[in-house]
């Protein structure tokens, strides 16, 4: 679909200056500096060669000149046969026909450094090619050898041509895509062999044979080819030679009829192109062969408005990127590129229209700039440059129908994307016009399409739109006519009526305004612009049709030609530009050759391929086959690029590799690409798809947005979501421009919670763009407030009141769809519309069965206690009715409230069951007695029978019982105590261990002593057990009087100060030797034993953990792979430490510390099984030396230590008070110091281990837990299980006695 758009055009004047008249024979391009190497002469008359160098301005540098005598009888003077130019190391290399190579060495200012002759060839030389990389020269003599040399011309191979050269190739042909292996029916030529075809080429020479040898190197400079007519048995035939770099020969061309001898290897080496003329008829076809000498297909030549007769072809050439092949011809030059297997003429140069030309030109292809060519003719230079071009039409609505022109020699291919997506080559359109045209343009209405070509211009008038109603296009010739048959270079519409022609001049370019009648299809000119030398492109505003033009200067100044004062340059050049006005900000879009998108003088990108600009986004591709879309009215802000995630980001999407854009049609949201090879693909990107939606939202377009959400699968929840506000204050119009029943039917039932604009349709448009109603910020609803439910009352508050009869469906399905569903208000209604209107109902049943599962809806009428609409709906169910046919006419025939009861028991609601059993009166009590022990219903029951004493208290006594039985003693027992059964309520505060509850009770019974000794002491025991002292002495003090035993268990729980009061208290003043200073002693000696063994284990769990982290930092692989400390050094050359099963070849090292496999790495499958994560939590929870759990778990044991000994601290301060009040000074300052000892130390210990924050993961998450962010099962190990929340350990400061 892309069409060669001329950007440049130099007509360079040449002449030899040291001897006149020389003609040009020769030219090479000097890439470093975009300049030419040109040589005159030698000729007839003076056998001398003058060497220029020529600039592209038209600036000439003389070099050298010298003698060439030519000493061969068959030549009337030398030719110039190869002309080189090495801009390493600044060397020029002519290779002539007489046998001389000769070197001219220049300096950086092109001043010639000598002459020196390197090499001759005494036979005379027919042929000479250096390849690609200028390291080979490839040779042919006359003497029919061929000669390899280097570039310092010493021989590589010689080798000479012989008739035993054809054996080098058994050719065999199955005839892939000859028309004889096509099927033709049961009755054509089917029983023939396909492989055989019906004329066999013998390689006759074509009349036409000037018998000169060509040679063309591949891309690589691998191999070359060489066309040379060799004597086979007594006749003569052309035959193209390839050989490698090495001189052996590889291959000969199988016969071909008439072959000519043009040759060009295209670079990407996949073809090499010859030509092929036909008798009797003008065809002439370019053919092509591969490496091995198979023909590899052909296309026909053509000439637009001429004839093949008598048509000289003077050279074939393939451009440096493989896209373009030139073919030149007698007056003219002709540009092919290839599409989807279809060759087209993109260009002709004509440079002798008449014909009147007696020389050879020459087309010289730029060997880094693939699109710029210089043409030799015999007293000038024309360089030629071109930018590849899609000549499409607006992206404006309503006029975005797509419309693409392509190029094709005389034919001019027309489609309309959006209404008929044609693949290339094949086109909607046809128009036939007299020559090629140069440049295309299409109106921002759509309606004209101007052609400009070499010799005048054309237009067609054409509105497209659906192939069924358009009309064909319809042309209109030569409106127009131009002097200078070569000046015109472009075409642009400045507006609807008006064309704007950019011509190159002498000395400046002319842009010719013309006015457009469009009912006559006639031109009248209105005046013209002088532009600069160096302008390369006309551009037109891509979003407005008010007459706005701009130029490009030299690919990178855009001005306007309306204001030059306005203008911008782009930091590098771009042949690709486009100008737009956004919100009335002019911006300029330019794309260079590097791939790198520039918006103004902001890089966008540094990777696209291609681009187009809408009124709302900038879209290009990329090199990492995205497609993506900024927008442009970002409300004054800078443009936002899009990241390459096209799972998240809207803006963003994957395409196939390699494709480009064609054009965009944002009226129904699709996008056209070219994949590499040539054929189409439209997309609907979501972008473009969602931005449609919000337009059509925000201009209340229900209709349209619906459609397009129905057709492009988007979630109909956007359309609420957009805006809210605005869409329940517009239900009815919704309702109304959607009118179908089903669709809103499809509306309701897509609903859900989730708002799809902040979710999976997040706006990216900054939110100065939205109308203010749309922008209003979304209230954040209560907890309880549903938006499905909100949805659904809207619907119901338009639907019910006036449109009942209507919108009935659509009534059930707001019902149905509300979370959780209304089904019995559904029924409800449907019930109420039973006696108006049978049908309907019957309707409304089998759609609301439909709608839910009818066995529940079965259940839901029964509810509703109405047994005809439970049989409406059986009916349409799949219950058997010898199922629900007796079991309805049994309910029918109980008493009401009997009915409801078993109804309610039916459907298992017992707590409604039970409430129709009470209403029934004092007779069923016995039976609701067993109904409530059947279902656990006390709690019910105590609330229906509030207002019965006696009932109430016999249900408590069952309650109690029942909690006694399911071990809720403490329950239990507060139920029996509130209705003063005592003795059950003593038995159940007792197992619940509470003891006050317990002993108050016994004292109230009474209990006997014995039994209240018993009591006391069975409580006291288990308190002790749990080693809560204080309550166990209490009950020594109070129930047993046992003073000193109270004063024991105090001092076990460190509460001194209380068994010294007890004790004084007592007047047992002996007890504080025998029992507070024991105790003393003993908690001095548990406290010292516990703060040692804290310190041992802090230094040896800390060494270890410091010698882990050395270890991991200094070799991580063999800390994660877990190999013996010091046997990597060990290990034998002939023994493999590689793991022998085959599944973790896919995995790293990381593997083994994220917990997978390599396989489950490779897959993301997760191999957990029950028993496999038991298996890992005991290998975490022993953390074994040298296993990765170990530093999880020494990070771990050090946090449990800090937390222990910080629950000690106020045990250990009442400890230190104690002796110090009972005269133990000394040991009071012991315990002091190693406490704060100990805490010092373990300040350093939380400082070293949890600073890192790979120690705070493991503490907090596990092996394998992350950072924290990752969820179980996401990555390697799960987090290990905390029970709570888990917080890094802090360490704080003992509170010490100052006295001590």
């Amino acid at each position: 679909m892309r069409n060669l758009l001329p950007t440049q055009r130099a007509h360079i004047g040449v002449s030899s200056t040291e001897v006149p008249d020389l003609p040009l024979t020769a030219t090479a391009w000097d890439p470093a500096t975009d300049s030419l190497i040109c040589t005159f002469g030698p000729s007839e008359v003076e056998s001398v060669i003058e060497v220029k160098r020529l600039q592209k301005q038209g600036q000439f540098s003389y070099i050298t000149s010298f003698n060439v005598p030519c000493e061969l009888p068959s030549l009337k003077y030398d030719q110039v046969l190869s002309l080189h130019f090495f801009a390493d190391t600044n060397t020029i290399c002519i290779v002539f026909a007489g046998g001389d190579i000769v070197v001219v060495g220049v300096d950086e200012n092109f001043a010639s450094r000598g002459v020196e002759i390197v090499g001759s060839v005494e036979e005379g030389i027919t042929g000479a090619a250096w390849s690609p990389d200028d390291e080979v020269l490839a040779i042919t003599t006359v003497a029919s050898t061929f000669l390899l040399m280097t570039r310092s011309f010493e021989n590589i191979a010689a080798t000479t041509f012989t008739e035993a050269d054809l054996q080098a190739s058994n050719h065999v042909s199955v005839g892939w895509g000859k028309k004889e292996t096509q099927f033709q029916g049961k009755r054509a030529k089917a029983m023939r062999d396909p492989t055989v075809p019906e004329h066999v080429d013998e390689g006759i020479l074509s009349a036409d044979d000037d018998g000169k040898v060509t040679i063309s190197w591949r891309g690589d400079g691998s191999y070359l080819a060489m066309s040379a007519v060799q004597n086979v048995e007594d006749t003569k035939r052309r035959i193209i030679r390839v050989y490698s770099r090495e001189g052996i020969l590889d291959s000969v061309s199988e016969p071909v009829d008439r072959l000519e001898g043009t040759l060009s290897w295209r670079p990407s080496g996949n073809l090499i192109a010859s030509i092929q003329r036909f008798p009797d008829t003008s065809r002439v076809d370019v053919v092509f062969f591969e490496r091995n000498g198979l023909r590899h297909g052909e296309y026909a030549l053509s000439i637009p408005g001429g004839s093949f007769e008598s048509q000289k072809i003077y050279q074939l050439a393939w451009n440096a990127d493989s896209t373009v092949l030139a073919v030149v011809l007698e007056g003219r030059v002709q540009l092919w590129t290839m599409g989807n297997y279809h060759y087209y003429l993109k260009q002709e140069i004509i440079y002798d229209a008449e014909g009147s030309l007696d020389y050879a030109p020459v087309a010289v292809w730029h060997p880094e700039k693939a699109l710029q060519l210089a043409l030799n003719l015999k007293d000038q230079v024309v360089v030629h440059e071109w930018i590849w071009n899609v000549n499409r039409g607006t992206t404006l609505s309503p006029n975005d129908h797509g419309i693409v022109a392509v190029i094709d020699g005389g034919n001019l291919k027309l489609t309309p994307i959006r209404w008929a997506n044609v693949p290339p080559p094949i086109a909607l359109h046809d128009i036939s016009l007299d020559t090629t045209p140069i440049d295309v343009a299409v109106s921002y209405t759509e309606g004209l399409i101007a052609v400009l070509r070499s010799t005048g211009l054309d237009l067609i008038n054409w509105y497209p739109g659906k192939p069924r109603n358009a009309k064909k296009p319809e042309l209109t010739a030569n409106v127009t006519r131009f002097q200078a048959l070569e000046s015109v270079r472009q075409i642009a519409f400045s507006s609807s009526n008006r064309l704007a022609v950019l011509l190159d001049s002498v000395g400046c370019c002319i842009l010719k305004h013309f006015d457009v009648d469009i009912s006559s299809s006639t031109v009248t000119e209105a005046g013209e612009d002088i532009l600069p030398l160096g302008t390369t492109k006309i551009v037109p505003d891509a979003q407005c049709a008010g007459g706005e033009l701009y130029y490009v200067e030299k690919y990178r100044i855009v001005t306007s030609i309306n204001d030059p004062s306005t203008n911008m340059e782009f930091p590098t050049t771009c042949p690709w530009v486009e100008v737009a006005k956004i919100d009335g900000q002019v911006n300029y879009f330019g794309l260079g050759e590097n791939g790198k998108l520039y918006a103004n003088s902001t890089l966008i990108a540094p990777n696209c391929t291609s681009f187009i600009v809408t009124n709302a986004h900038l879209i290009y591709t990329t090199t990492q086959h995205f497609v993506k879309f900024v927008h442009l009215q970002t409300g004054g802000k800078d443009f936002e690029i899009p990241t390459d995630d096209p799972t998240s980001d809207e803006r963003c999407r994957s395409i196939e590799r390699g494709a480009k854009l064609v054009h965009v049609m944002p009226s129904s949201f699709s996008l056209t690409l070219q994949m590499p090879r040539g054929n189409l693909e439209t997309i609907y990107p979501r972008a473009l798809v969602v931005a449609g939606i919000r337009r059509s939202i925000e201009a209340k377009d229900y209709k349209t947005a619906f459609l397009a959400c129905r057709s492009q699968r988007v979630d109909l929840n956007i359309l609420h979501d957009h805006a809210p506000e605005q869409f329940l204050q517009n239900i009815e119009l919704f309702i109304d421009q959607v009118k179908k029943i089903e669709h809103v039917d499809l509306f309701l039932s897509q609903l859900r919670e989730e708002d799809v604009s902040q979710t999976m349709y997040r706006e990216t448009l900054p939110r100065a763009d939205i109308p203010p109603l749309a922008m209003a910020t979304k209230p954040e609803p209560a907890q309880t407030d549903s938006k499905v439910n909100r949805i659904c009352n809207a619907f119901l508050d338009v639907l019910l009141p006036s449109r009942l009869s209507t919108k009935l469906q659509n009534i059930v399905t707001a019902y149905v769809c509300k979370s959780p569903p209304d089904h019995d208000a559904a029924l409800l209604l449907i019930a109420k519309l039973r006696e108006e209107d049978s049908e309907l109902v019957e309707k409304a049943v089998e759609h609301i069965c439909w709608l839910a599962d009818a066995n529940k809806l079965y259940n839901n009428a029964l509810g509703l206690y109405n047994l005809e609409l439970t049989l409406l709906v059986a009916q349409q169910s799949q219950k058997d009715p010898r199922e629900y046919l007796p079991f309805l006419q049994g309910l029918e025939e109980l008493e009401h409230t009997r009915r409801m009861f078993a109804i309610d028991d039916h459907l298992g609601r017992h707590a409604k069951a039970l409430g129709s059993l009470v209403d029934m009166g004092d007779d069923t009590f016995e039976e609701a007695k067993a109904y409530i022990a059947k279902h656990a219903l006390y709690q019910q029951a105590l609330g229906l029978y509030r207002y019965k004493e006696d009932k109430q208290k016999e249900l408590m006594f069952m309650y109690a019982a029942y909690l006694d039985e399911q071990s809720r003693f403490r329950e239990a027992g507060l139920a029996y105590e509130s209705i003063q059964r005592l003795r059950p309520a003593l038995l159940a505060y007792r197992r619940a261990n509470l003891w006050q509850h317990a002993l108050s009770l016994a004292l109230l019974i009474p209990i006997s002593d014995s039994e209240l000794s018993d009591l006391s002491e069975s409580l006291a025991d288990h308190l002790i057990e749990t080693k809560d002292f204080s309550s166990a002495a209490q009950i020594y003090l109070d129930y047993r009087n046992d003073v000193p035993e109270a004063a024991r268990l105090l001092c076990r729980g460190s509460h001194f100060a209380e068994a010294m009061r007890l004790v004084a208290k007592s007047g047992k003043s002996e007890l504080l030797e025998s029992v507070v200073d024991a105790g003393l002693i003993e908690a001095f000696s548990t406290t010292i034993e516990l703060l040692a063994d804290c310190k041992a284990q802090v230094h040896a769990q800390l060494g270890r953990l410091r010698e882990l982290r050395a270890k991991k930092e200094e070799d991580p692989l063999a800390y994660f792979e877990g190999l013996p400390e010091g046997s990597s050094a060990n290990i034998p050359d002939n023994i493999s430490v590689a793991p022998t099963d085959a599944s973790t070849s896919g995995g790293t090292f990381m593997t083994r510390y994220t917990g997978k496999t390599a396989g489950t790495a490779m897959t993301g499958a997760t191999r957990r099984t029950s028993k496999n994560r038991k298996r890992e939590e005991r290998k975490r929870a022993r953390g074994k030396k040298g296993t990765i759990y170990e530093e999880e778990y020494l990070v771990r044991s050090l946090a449990r230590l800090v937390e222990r000994v910080e629950s000690v601290k106020d045990e250990i301060g009442r400890l230190v008070e104690g002796m110090i009040r009972r005269g133990m000074r000394e040991r009071a300052i012991a315990v002091q110091e190693k406490m704060v000892e100990m805490g010092g130390i373990l300040k350093g210990c939380v400082e070293e281990v949890f600073s890192d924050k790979s120690a705070a993961n493991l503490f907090l998450y596990g092996t394998g837990g992350g950072d924290g962010e990752r969820e179980a099962g996401e990555g390697g190990h799960e987090p290990a299980k905390v029970d709570g929340e888990k917080t890094i350990p802090v360490v704080k400061d003992f509170e010490g006695l100052a006295i001590l």
